[in-house]
């Protein structure tokens, strides 16, 4: 028996070495995702949503009760405060669910996209909300960030606004009164490059091809050097109220 007992506490001691061993040599060294990717709430009369890759949840609005917020990213808005967030390389539906009560995580918005590594990303929903399917447009860009530039801010246009016709940015320095168009004409779902901008502050409009008439202004957006902005129209381009939320309406949103 005394024999026996040894052999016991020599086998729970080995048990108890091979599992500290096992957690000694755990792996948690992998390598971080490699993409970023940010989302915008651009449809208009959309509720506000959580977006999702798949499955995977990608924004969420914080609460201190524990329980998910019911808030969710609001139309006009950007998820996760405008910053990016890591996703792993690969195919996805990118989905905006509803974060209401009711019809909570129904979603309204499919967006198949594929993510490329090392590369930058920016999805919308886009264009009009149908209260009676539930369904909105919805796109996604790559956004092609230019090297560090610590002399210029670079700006580019993305046109989110379904019911528009192409359109070019233009932004006037207020101090010199130079006019530069941020790239060319940029259709709905599509994004211009970026074009480099000196330090300053700006007023910005948008033009059809042809035509000196500003379709959407924004006065005295400021441009600082090393930064890199997307200027997103969204809204209905029909609406000439300057007070309604889905007028057209210029976004200022920091890429980096």
């Amino acid at each position: 028996m005394k024999k026996f007992n040894i052999y016991m506490m020599i086998l729970l001691c080995a048990t108890v070495l091979i599992s500290c061993e096992k957690n000694a040599v755990q792996d948690i060294t992998g390598d971080p995702p490699q993409s970023m990717i940010k989302f915008f709430n651009f449809g208009v009369n959309a509720p506000p949503v959580n977006f999702y890759a798949n499955d995977t949840k990608m924004t969420a609005v914080s609460s201190v009760t524990g329980v998910e917020s019911l808030l969710g990213v609001g139309y006009g808005s950007v998820g996760s405060g405008g910053y990016y967030s890591a996703i792993i390389p690969g195919q996805y539906t990118l989905k905006g669910k509803i974060a209401a009560e009711i019809d909570k995580d129904l979603a309204i918005s499919n967006i198949a996209g594929t993510i490329e590594t090392g590369k930058s990303y920016s999805v919308y929903q886009s264009g009009f909300f149908n209260a009676t399917d539930k369904t909105v447009d919805g796109f996604i860009i790559e956004d092609q960030l230019p090297a560090l530039d610590t002399g210029k801010a670079y700006v580019r246009f993305v046109n989110a606004i379904s019911n528009s016709n192409p359109m070019t940015l233009y932004a006037k320095n207020t101090l010199t009164s130079e006019e530069i168009a941020v790239g060319s004409d940029v259709a709905y779902k599509a994004g211009g490059a970026f074009t480099a901008l000196p330090n300053g502050v700006y007023n910005l409009s948008t033009r059809y091809a042809g035509s000196a008439t500003n379709v959407i202004s924004r006065l005295s957006v400021s441009f600082s050097k090393g930064r890199v902005y997307t200027i997103g129209s969204r809204g209905d381009i029909t609406i000439v109220s300057t007070t309604l939320v889905n007028r057209p309406f210029l976004d200022n949103t920091l890429n980096r």
